[in-house]
């Protein structure tokens, strides 16, 4: 895992990439936060996809909700980077839908709207 850190409104905003999935589960998920907080100091965070569990995209597995929960509690605001168009499932849409029009959570495309995103979100 390589952590880029840039700064955007005053926010500091860690880019992360690699070449294997770091978010596994709960656990990979909580290890992930405090090695971001930890080496980049940063609260806001931008992640590809591709390194995140697929299980975390299967709503049925509850795995997204008990992840993000864990970012809403340390206070940490999260940019999922993907091609999110090819998933089937309606609740997925949905929750992605809710999800960019809230404060915290953000799937979007690419990475410069993933920071644009988290540069004005405001305090969780």
């Amino acid at each position: 895992m390589q952590i880029t850190k840039t700064e955007l409104n005053g926010h500091d905003i860690a880019i992360i990439s690699g070449s294997e999935i770091i978010i596994h589960d709960v656990q990979s998920a909580l290890d992930f936060m405090a090695t971001v907080r930890y080496e980049a100091g940063c609260d806001r965070i931008v992640i590809g996809a591709d390194l995140i569990s697929p299980d975390f995209f299967d709503l049925k597995t509850r795995l997204a909700g008990e992840i993000l929960q864990k970012f809403i509690n340390y206070q940490v605001k999260l940019a999922i980077i993907g091609d999110f168009s090819g998933y089937d499932s309606q609740s997925l849409r949905d929750f992605i839908y809710e999800s960019n029009n809230g404060q915290n959570f953000f799937f979007v495309p690419d990475e410069q709207q993933a920071l644009e995103k988290l540069g004005a979100a405001g305090r969780i």
